[in-house]
């Protein structure tokens, strides 16, 4: 059972004027009604040392994977038998993350449809629906007001077993803003190489000719909500327009991590993610 979504019903006396800073928080998308405002503003007061919370990128039209896109949104395109979406909730229920957002954009409905509001996974699912494309930074705007803690960040279309709770740990030990699990790569030409200096990340690099690293952004993050609040309004990716500033101030740091990981956002990746990904182990 979904143990967020079990409500009690409780009354309470609250002060005109408090009432009315309340109901300036509802926006009828993030914030539905007064009820939620009170709810969502009792989570920020007692926010916790552990991560609850996932905002997961779910609205890309994958053009790369057509004719397998042509009527279903990309991260739930299967992968031996599951949409690539329902593995990235697995992993997040094995890790105790009971919150999850999700951005939507191309067949929204199909996604919803499937996965509802997460009870039966033990996951809590909310969604925000991006109206136009908005990159990979956009979203993040939309959902600032669930977003009052650290959280995760995924790629929806990635499928990976990364452990956690590590990856969180070396986050909090380096007091970062932002955190990216990186994965070493063979041929690291055809991705954006990530350059490290111990475990800070200094430099991007777009599919570099003559490489000095074999590691390379794999689409899973740990970010401080501070961080929404450089993103620029409007379409942005946060790889591009916020990374390399936190970069420069020593704020971002890159977790190696040597488990499984394969993106599916080509033909060619997507078949050999069905031959090799083993699930979440």
């Amino acid at each position: 059972m979904n143990k967020r979504s079990e409500k009690e019903r409780v009354t309470i006396n609250i002060g005109s004027d408090i009432l009315k800073t309340i109901d300036n928080k509802i926006d009828g998308q993030n914030i539905r009604n007064r009820s939620h405002a009170i709810e969502h503003l009792a989570r920020k007061a007692m926010q916790t040392n552990e991560l609850s919370t996932a905002f997961v990128l779910a609205g890309g039209k994958g053009t790369r994977l057509k004719p397998l896109t042509d009527n279903t949104p990309k991260p739930m395109i299967e992968v031996k038998g599951k949409p690539i979406l329902e593995y990235v909730i697995e992993l997040l229920s094995k890790y105790n993350i009971k919150n999850l957002i999700l951005s939507l954009g191309y067949r929204a409905e199909k996604i919803q449809e499937y996965f509802g509001d997460g009870e039966k996974y033990g996951i809590n699912i909310e969604y925000v629906i991006e109206k136009k494309p908005l990159g990979t930074g956009g979203p993040l705007r939309l959902a600032r007001n669930l977003l009052v803690e650290e959280f995760l960040m995924f790629n929806g279309d990635n499928l990976t077993n990364i452990n956690l709770n590590d990856m969180y740990s070396f986050h909090k030990k380096n007091k970062a803003y932002a955190t990216i699990a990186l994965s070493p790569v063979k041929d690291p030409k055809n991705f954006g190489v990530v350059e490290v200096e111990g475990n800070e990340i200094k430099r991007f690099v777009e599919k570099p000719a003559q490489p000095k690293s074999n590691l390379i952004n794999s689409g899973t993050y740990i970010l401080k909500p501070e961080v929404i609040d450089m993103i620029p309004k409007g379409f942005s990716l946060i790889e591009k327009d916020v990374f390399p500033h936190l970069s420069k101030k020593g704020k971002l740091f890159g977790y190696v991590y040597n488990g499984q990981w394969f993106p599916t956002d080509t033909i060619q990746r997507y078949e050999h993610a069905k031959k090799e990904w083993k699930g979440i182990i």
